[in-house]
């Protein structure tokens, strides 16, 4: 079965850990509240750290083009390209991404799902061409910032909030809602499940979430009976400094899954 279609049916898994590659400048970074002059270089090596990823078992990977994500084009590709042919894994990519030409750009060079995020807000029909263009292919990055939808990197607010947004995209063949609570991102607060749920439950779209993941707790929170609809969830420092042990993590979801 090919990645992108893996990817697209994940929801039949009970929850999938996307470990997350943040590139500003070539690097793999981590930011703390989304703020690019709070960044912490985890590895000079973007590849490297992808086939480490592979290497542990994780089967998907999550990938932000930050500088992208503020210049409105993409930035780092030669990180991409050398992270995609490093790696067999799916991978999905957000950041930058606002026209039909990029999006299919980014699916020709081997990306498996395309993040759409700023575009969303902007012009929601592109989001629908692009599902019909590449079912399977597109997902939608909300990020929310004191209830709003903050986008351009999330530098600026809009006035939408996360459900509203949402459901702009019900019927259009969006394949997961990627879901940031950018107050806990980079920060290790702990994902905000209950806001992560309540999205889930007011949409038929798959939710993915994102920001704030801090340890093996968060994990096991992940598979508590409330939770069951998410996808899955994102996760970056807490993989990078050690405070989740990846076999352990892995080896639970293995576990509820069978």
């Amino acid at each position: 079965m090919a990645a992108a279609v893996r990817i697209a049916q994940s929801r039949e898994k009970p929850v999938i850990l996307f470990p997350a590659i943040d590139l500003k400048d070539g690097k793999c970074v981590r930011l703390k509240l989304g703020e690019m002059d709070e960044a912490t270089v985890f590895n000079d090596d973007p590849a490297a750290q992808a086939r480490t990823f592979q290497d542990q078992g994780f089967e998907y990977l999550h990938i932000v083009d930050l500088n992208g994500a503020f210049a409105g084009k993409p930035v780092n590709r030669d990180a991409v390209d050398a992270i995609l042919g490093a790696i067999t894994i799916p991978a999905q990519l957000g950041g930058g991404i606002r026209d039909m030409q990029t999006i299919e750009e980014w699916i020709d060079s081997g990306i498996d799902r395309v993040i759409l995020g700023t575009i969303a807000v902007r012009d929601p029909e592109l989001v629908r061409r692009a599902c019909v263009e590449f079912p399977g292919r597109i997902a939608v990055g909300i990020d929310a910032k004191g209830g709003k939808v903050a986008v351009e990197g999330w530098a600026e607010t809009s006035e939408l909030t996360a459900e509203e947004l949402a459901k702009r995209f019900e019927d259009a063949g969006v394949s997961a809602i990627i879901y940031t609570d950018i107050e806990r991102d980079g920060v290790l607060k702990g994902l905000n499940l209950e806001a992560t749920a309540a999205l889930a439950r007011a949409t038929s779209i798959p939710v993915i979430a994102s920001g704030g993941l801090a340890s093996i707790d968060d994990v096991k929170a992940l598979l508590q009976p409330e939770y069951a609809m998410l996808e899955g969830a994102i996760s970056g420092r807490a993989l990078y400094d050690g405070r989740i042990a990846p076999q352990e993590a892995l080896t639970l979801l293995a576990q509820r899954a069978i």
